[in-house]
């Protein structure tokens, strides 16, 4: 779906459950930061992170949000983020200035700043949990204190990302995979009250059945103690 007749539909209130998930699907292409066109791959010597669709639910206001504790008091089990970012147009060296958005959904599998529609039916307009904004240290790292993500239909879990330079260009969109299986994260947490009735797989989910390798984060940890995630994404810088 053009995200010019998704805006539309939602301005309408007539989102239906499939055009949801058409519009949680992958972007045929994104401008890069030399103002071609790519879907991720390689770029010189090294891997640049698939650029993926924002999604539905991108954070309206994101230079608002410069914080690295993103929880805004929900509850979920403790989730340390760390994800460094490397330049794909030098070698993959860490890239350092650049400004790194995330957002994801909550425990129930919804998102701030939307809701009240058929797309999502809790209504969050008015508040702004689990979005934020940090800066790449020296080293191209950026960590954010959250909760583990929940799920929703349609979707395996995931993280959105959105990658800019210092100076504001988009760089890259992007999202982060979680390992899935016996003794996995995702199956430790066991999608909170839901269960895992009815959850999609990353080979079933529309954004990442084509495959994970450069967006699949290492995740550790457990219930008690938090989970400890970490990736590393190449962008054209």
């Amino acid at each position: 779906m053009e995200r010019k007749h998704f805006l539309k539909s939602l301005l309408v209130g007539a989102v239906t459950a499939p055009a949801l998930l058409s519009a949680c699907g992958k972007d045929e292409v994104t401008p890069d930061a030399s103002g071609s066109t790519t879907t991720g791959g390689t770029t010189g010597s090294c891997s640049a992170a698939p650029t993926e669709t924002e999604g539905p639910f991108p954070t309206k206001q994101p230079a608002s949000y410069v914080r690295s504790d993103i929880r805004d008091g929900k509850t979920g089990h403790l989730l340390t983020a760390k994800v460094t970012i490397t330049n794909t147009n030098n070698g993959c060296a860490a890239l350092a200035g650049a400004l790194v958005d995330i957002w994801h959904c909550d425990a129930e599998g919804n998102y701030s700043e939307y809701g009240g529609t058929q797309m999502q039916s809790t209504n969050y307009q008015a508040v702004h949990f689990l979005r934020g904004r940090q800066t790449t240290d020296a080293t191209g790292l950026v960590t954010f204190t959250s909760i583990f993500p929940g799920w929703y239909s349609g979707r395996a879990t995931h993280i959105h990302v959105h990658v800019y330079s210092a100076s504001g260009q988009s760089l890259k969109v992007t999202q982060i995979a979680f390992p899935e299986g016996s003794g996995s994260a995702v199956a430790l947490v066991n999608g909170y009250a839901k269960g895992l009735t009815g959850y999609t797989p990353n080979a079933q989910d529309n954004v990442f059945s084509d495959g994970v390798s450069l967006e699949l984060a290492t995740v550790t940890g457990n219930t008690t103690d938090g989970f400890q995630l970490s990736i590393s994404l190449g962008v054209p810088a």
